[in-house]
């Protein structure tokens, strides 16, 4: 009896779990870098906290242009070009010393780096790869982030404890710098690029048309067909709540928060890193739960318990 294959499709969300994995130390560097950049040159939290900001807004705005240009000039094209934006603005943060610097460098070009590739890859990939099963896809790479969580916010906690916040900035530059040959070698375009289809695809199965014109022409009239569906908005709503509680406020001061009430940033960024526990238990069953359940049931359900 043959073993069965693995569908590429397995391999290719492995890659981008990978990815997303190690990107998660890009999200996560700012909570931990407050404190130290506080200490070292006296800025204020508000002002650090700025750079923060833009980071989270163009992490938001790029991604709608982000799916764009993946469907021109390829996936592999614009990650890697997100991933070595991010290596270079991480890596120039080493010999900052205004703040404007940290403004230009944290908030402009890492937050456009990592609004092009997050999860707008995933949603790529699993669009492009998975027929069955695709929820629960999304779900899994979406979780790849609260992985890397775990592991990226108490290491980089301990690099900008001793020996400093710059071996912080150099690990996530050298983590950034390192995915790009992997996904150069490694990761496929599409099915029909290595003569397949997606996992659960019918037999008759035809590849979706991609949109090849103006970039960002496409995304701005994307999101203003978008703009006139109700739901849309509900969305909107729900998810600016989501960003603003999650990623606004806990994600970015709980660490100088609790450093502030006496308990250390590692203690602190390894009870943040917990979070992350239950956020890769949420979003994977969220994810095998929308391939069952109608998605508005459960985000119903969802914003019910976080209220």
């Amino acid at each position: 009896m043959m073993r069965s294959k693995i569908h590429p499709a397995w391999i290719v969300a492995a890659i981008t779990f990978g990815t997303l994995f190690a990107s998660a130390g890009f999200r996560s560097a700012p909570s931990v870098l407050i404190l130290p950049l506080e200490e070292e040159f006296g800025w204020r939290r508000d002002v650090i906290s700025a750079a923060i900001a833009i980071n989270v807004l163009l992490f938001g705005l790029t991604a709608p242009f982000a799916a764009a240009l993946m469907d021109r000039f390829t996936i592999r094209k614009v990650v890697m070009s997100a991933l070595s934006v991010i290596s270079l603005g991480a890596l120039l943060t080493i010999w900052m010393n205004q703040s404007w610097h940290l403004l230009l460098l944290w908030g402009v070009v890492v937050g456009i780096g990592t609004g092009s590739m997050a999860l707008v890859f995933a949603a790529t990939i699993a669009n492009r790869w998975f027929v069955k099963k695709r929820g629960l896809v999304i779900g899994v790479l979406t979780a790849a982030g609260a992985s890397g969580q775990l592991v990226f916010l108490p290491t980089l906690a301990n690099l900008a404890q001793d020996p400093g916040w710059r071996a912080s900035s150099l690990m996530i530059s050298i983590a950034a710098f390192l995915m790009v040959p992997l996904i150069y070698f490694f990761l496929k375009e599409d099915p029909q690029s290595i003569n397949t289809t997606p996992y659960g695809a019918e037999s008759d199965w035809q590849p979706p048309m991609l949109e090849k014109g103006n970039a960002a022409k496409v995304a701005i009239d994307a999101l203003r067909d978008a703009s006139k569906v109700r739901n849309f908005w509900y969305l909107v709503g729900s998810f600016f709540v989501c960003g603003l509680s999650t990623s606004g406020l806990i994600g970015t001061h709980f660490i100088p928060a609790a450093h502030d009430h006496g308990m250390s940033q590692v203690t602190a960024a390894s009870l943040l890193a917990l979070i992350g526990v239950f956020d890769v238990v949420g979003t994977i069953t969220s994810g095998y739960l929308t391939d069952r359940i109608d998605p508005r049931k459960l985000l119903f359900f969802y914003y019910s318990l976080r209220g």
